[in-house]
């Protein structure tokens, strides 16, 4: 399995060290897309880390509990001192800071440098639109392409981080608690993300996938282009437009999704996008 999921990185095996984390952070996001088809798909799905290890080999993605915990799967296969952490995304300003159980965070220990002494590193390839590389567990405001990120100390949970996302990302800030913990801890938030029709996983078919130099993101039929210039939009009203999008844009070719499956994706994703051109009409 771990082979496989190197390959599918395009990654070596190699002892732990800072450099290698930090390619194994890029390869995951510009390699797996942070996605939620399966629910789109009614493929009921788990947080074990191993199933979700297994679809990513196959050539699919996820969302935090997924990306994350497939990740830090491999990281302890690899020898990282790697730990789980309770978190909190905030989608809109509006929303109190704090750790409520919606996001997996992960810490790795053990590889301090000159400036991070520490040697603590948060590692996400689950936040979708958001770091492309490990950031040192140190109060501060980091660059990476277009976007600014800060990270500072939580003020809701004690001894915890907070991450401020750069102002044109998909969501506020999340928070994530100091001490580790198993992934039993966000079953039922992924059953509530994942079936309750309040869930915007439920409402929305939303695919991300970071680089270098910016974003990608495909929300319902909407494909975006954010990095250092102009924001580029368009719309795939034609399923042949939108599915090779999926494989050109964001490395899925759903091999493992039936024709008729595909046919009953595109309309749920169309009628979707239908309501949406209705609600903005009468708005």
């Amino acid at each position: 399995m771990i082979d496989r999921y190197l390959r599918r990185l395009g990654l070596d095996d190699e002892p732990p060290s800072v450099e290698g984390l930090f390619r194994l952070q890029r390869a995951h996001v510009e390699r797996v897309a942070y996605e939620n088809l399966e629910i789109w798909l009614d493929r009921p799905t788990t947080v074990d880390p191993a199933e979700s290890a297994r679809r990513i080999v196959s050539g699919r993605g996820g969302y935090c509990f997924h990306l994350n915990g497939a990740l830090s799967l491999l990281l302890e296969e690899l020898g990282y001192q790697v730990t789980r952490h309770y978190g909190g995304v905030q989608n809109s300003p509006d929303v109190p800071p704090g750790a409520n159980g919606n996001h997996l965070a992960l810490m790795v220990a053990g590889l301090p440098t000159a400036d991070n002494p520490g040697g603590q590193w948060l590692v996400d390839a689950g936040l979708g639109d958001a770091i492309h590389e490990p950031l040192p567990l140190v109060e501060g405001t980091y660059e990476q392409g277009p976007f600014r990120y800060v990270l500072r100390r939580s003020e809701t949970e004690p001894g915890g981080w907070r991450f401020d996302h750069d102002p044109r990302g998909s969501f506020t800030g999340v928070d994530f608690r100091p001490e580790p913990t198993g992934m039993d801890a966000f079953a039922e938030k992924h059953r509530h993300l994942s079936t309750s029709p309040e869930s915007v996983f439920v409402k929305v078919a939303a695919l991300q996938r970071r680089d270098a130099t910016g974003l990608d993101k495909l929300t319902g039929l909407v494909l975006k282009r954010i990095g250092a210039g102009p924001e580029s939009s368009t719309t795939l009203d034609r399923p042949e437009d939108y599915f090779a999008a999926l494989t050109d844009v964001f490395g899925l070719t759903l091999d493992d999704v039936t024709a008729p499956e595909r046919d009953k994706l595109w309309q749920r994703l169309y009628s979707a996008h239908e309501r949406w051109l209705g609600r903005n009409d009468l708005s």
